[in-house]
């Protein structure tokens, strides 16, 4: 299985920003290049007042500070450069984790994506759309929102995909604020698959792909989940990614780039499960070979000898 997409977190709200401009970031996307990436997902347009472009909308509507560098057009530019497709990532105003009702999340998007459709969509890199609200479980208002949204934005974009990254509620699906590594309640397979059944029959028609985040569960229940979450993807109708996440969430350090090997239990697992496309938060911090992080040039190292013996089997 191997990592063909990348979400970029330009709002970097619980990473370090790495303060690039245009000639680090054009160089990333080439080293996401040679590893065989052809998808950029920006991870969100917006959370609260920090915004990726200037949208008069939300400066006016949320009181957002105007962004000195429009990076929605820079990322469609390099993506046509590079030849890759761009996911637009929609607003997060924050609401949903004030109240724990995504409805506010349709009142913030409707506007944004009739905006950014008009402002962008002539780009040929212009991929599709990323529902950016994450969930585990049945949330209030989630089918509603994600249902509204995604048949906006295929409608205004004449049926582009969109895909959503919910995370899976097992023990370590704790805040990223926790001091806690893991919690003792955690969601069974079975639970798992009645509560996303639901939703997925909700949201049918509306989102075209799911990628189940993959950092919330052991190692050892990888298989369980995964081949849940295939079954019932195929079942409604829509692709099934894996988000596979190359920072670790069992360090006491929240967050470093991943050990190889455990990346490697990840992607070997969603192979096994028959997924279509793996996708990965996020290169540029974890995996990049100019990243803060020095470990995260030695993770990019690894992976290129592991797709060198993939491609030598």
């Amino acid at each position: 299985m191997k990592i063909t997409g990348t979400f970029l977190d330009e709002i970097s709200h619980d990473i370090p920003h790495q303060n690039w401009g245009r000639e680090e970031w054009d160089r990333d996307f080439a080293h996401m290049k040679a590893v065989g990436i052809d998808t950029v997902i920006m991870i969100r347009s917006g959370y609260r007042r920090f915004i990726t472009y200037p949208s008069a909308y939300l400066q006016n509507e949320f009181g957002c500070y105007k962004p000195p560098v429009d990076l929605v057009e820079m990322f469609l530019q390099l993506a046509v450069k590079h030849e890759m497709k761009f996911y637009f990532g929609l607003y997060d105003s924050g609401h949903y984790w004030d109240t724990g009702n995504l409805i506010h999340e349709i009142d913030s998007n409707r506007y944004v994506i009739d905006e950014v459709w008009k402002q962008y969509g002539h780009y040929k890199s212009f991929g599709g759309w990323y529902l950016s609200m994450e969930i585990s479980r049945r949330t209030k208002g989630a089918v509603e929102a994600f249902r509204t949204l995604g048949l906006q934005c295929k409608g205004v974009s004449g049926g582009l995909p969109a895909f959503i990254s919910p995370w899976i509620d097992g023990k370590k699906a704790v805040m990223a604020a926790s001091s806690e590594l893991s919690k003792d309640d955690s969601v069974s397979i079975k639970e798992h698959e009645r509560e996303w059944s639901e939703i997925f029959d909700g949201v049918r028609g509306a989102v075209d792909a799911v990628a189940f985040q993959d950092g919330h569960i052991d190692y050892h229940e990888l298989d369980a989940f995964f081949e849940v979450n295939k079954k019932m993807a195929d079942r409604y109708g829509m692709k099934c990614w894996t988000n596979a996440e190359t920072f670790d969430r069992d360090m006491p350090i929240k967050f470093l780039p991943i050990k190889f090997e455990k990346l490697r239990l990840k992607l070997e697992a969603a192979a096994r499960a028959g997924y279509d496309k793996a996708i990965t938060f996020e290169f540029s911090h974890f995996m990049s070979p100019q990243s803060a992080y020095l470990q995260a040039g030695h993770l990019y190292n690894r992976y290129k000898e592991y797709l060198k013996s993939l491609n030598n089997q």
